[in-house]
């Protein structure tokens, strides 16, 4: 089970490697050829001395044009150390396997985007020895995709979108492509999706809220999340009742989906939510609210 942002911001590329040269492609507009063959790599580039270094994520791609090193690193922050130890790497892995690597940097920091995308220089001023300059993925150049269509169209890319917007005021709008991405793939690898983007929303409302959705689809339920999830009902059951303690969630996700997505929620809409004893009744309302353009759509027969 995947918790924390660094470790899902890398590890969605292990799930599906073809979105790393998608991301190098759509993103950066970076040329790089399409892979033959892509697959993963270890990680640890720990050397006989008592020096323990590893990247985050290392995939090799057989191409037409050769067969290159793909490094991904998750930065969470500046962090200056990783001037020296970036370079280290790519150096390493050039002579421990002989063919090109390149360097992506995934954040979810504007700020330390910017940093991150700074070349790296050893040498006099005017003639380096060594420059390293980092691909870097970040919420600047990451579409916020928040069409449904093109969601279904580029399910991991979306992931990916709303892994990387997880930390920003942006996060809410991530919800209706969200769904449309998930339901466009297996039920095993929305589950692992699901979870990586779990761990990447910072906004505690935005969290609360996607696991509320989480728990009417029924893919989210093969994941190890969902026990945590199951935890929290069962703790509320406890206290309120198994029923009631489910009847008053769905209450609360109807309601949160609409204020999430900027809906007004009327008096009377809400007092009708809350009257309601229905749990079905509750559960169509509350998938209605992902898409509903007002209150009201919510109650319509039909």
């Amino acid at each position: 089970m995947v918790g924390s942002s660094h470790e899902a911001l890398h590890r969605i590329f292990q799930k599906d490697p073809t979105l790393l040269t998608q991301a190098l492609q759509q993103v950066l507009h970076v040329p790089f050829p399409k892979p033959r063959e892509i697959a993963a790599m270890n990680v640890d580039l720990t050397e006989i001395e008592p020096v323990e270094r590893r990247v985050d994520t290392l995939m090799r791609a057989e191409t037409d044009e050769g067969t290159y090193l793909l490094v991904v690193e998750s930065q969470g922050k500046v962090d200056d150390r990783k001037r020296g130890s970036w370079p280290y790497y790519l150096s390493y892995l050039y002579e421990k396997y002989r063919c090109d690597p390149v360097l992506i940097v995934i954040t979810q920091s504007s700020t330390t985007a910017k940093w991150a995308s700074r070349p790296i220089r050893f040498g006099f001023r005017n003639w380096p020895s060594m420059t390293v300059r980092p691909l870097v993925l970040g919420p600047d150049n990451v579409p916020l995709i928040t069409d449904a269509r093109r969601a279904e169209r580029e399910p991991t890319l979306t992931v990916l979108s709303a892994m990387t917007h997880g930390r920003g005021p942006q996060a809410p709008a991530i919800l209706d492509s969200l769904v449309a991405a998930l339901n466009s793939v297996d039920a095993d690898t929305a589950a692992v999706f699901a979870q990586f983007v779990d761990s990447c929303l910072a906004n505690s409302q935005a969290k609360q809220m996607w696991r509320e959705l989480m728990k009417t689809v029924q893919y989210f339920w093969r994941h190890p999340l969902a026990e945590q999830v199951r935890e929290e009902g069962r703790e509320e059951g406890r206290e309120e009742g198994r029923e009631e303690g489910r009847i008053e969630a769905c209450r609360r996700m109807v309601v949160h989906l609409l204020e999430w997505r900027r809906i007004p929620v009327p008096d009377a809409a809400r007092e009708r939510i809350e009257a309601c004893t229905d749990l079905d009744r509750l559960e169509i309302w509350a998938e209605r609210a992902v898409h509903a353009a007002d209150a009201e759509e919510l109650f319509t027969e039909g």
